[in-house]
């Protein structure tokens, strides 16, 4: 997991950096669970645990809120229209919703927890989904989406 911002995590992606095999995800088989405003954040210890299986997100701070965000590219705005709207469908299914940014070419995706104003199991297991249809969905990097054209 890439950190970035207040409350960075250093490792997760020094350890991918360096050719660290992840086992397929088991956070993308559970299901949320209700939360409700006296549910716990996760720990420190948790975050280290959990960050391993969705490694490519940021673990980052905004108006004092952890949160979760990684940028998806695609081929073109169509393709990341209808990845937007996946993330969408599976955000109903689990009654857990996203801030979802779609641009030509590029979604950003952020998961929190809003009852806790911070994370929650939940966001990990959501980001872990949101990888699964990222990997059916045409999702490419970065470096092809420049070389296409992509801003």
């Amino acid at each position: 997991m890439a950190a970035a911002g207040a409350g960075s995590r250093p490792g997760w992606s020094q350890r991918k950096a360096l050719g660290e095999v992840r086992a397929m995800s088991t956070l993308s088989a559970e299901r949320c669970v209700a939360c409700r405003r006296d549910s716990p954040r996760v720990t420190e210890a948790e975050i280290a645990e959990l960050g391993r299986e969705v490694s490519d997100w940021q673990l980052l701070e905004r108006d004092g809120v952890a949160r979760l965000e990684r940028l998806f590219h695609f081929p073109n705005f169509a393709d990341a229209l209808a990845f937007t709207n996946r993330v969408g469908a599976i955000a109903e299914v689990e009654g857990h919703h996203p801030t979802l940014l779609t641009e030509w070419g590029r979604v950003t995706v952020t998961w929190w927890t809003h009852k806790i104003r911070g994370l929650h199991r939940n966001d990990f297991i959501m980001a872990a989904k949101t990888d699964g249809l990222a990997a059916q969905s045409g999702h490419i990097t970065r470096d092809e989406a420049r070389a296409k054209g992509a801003p």
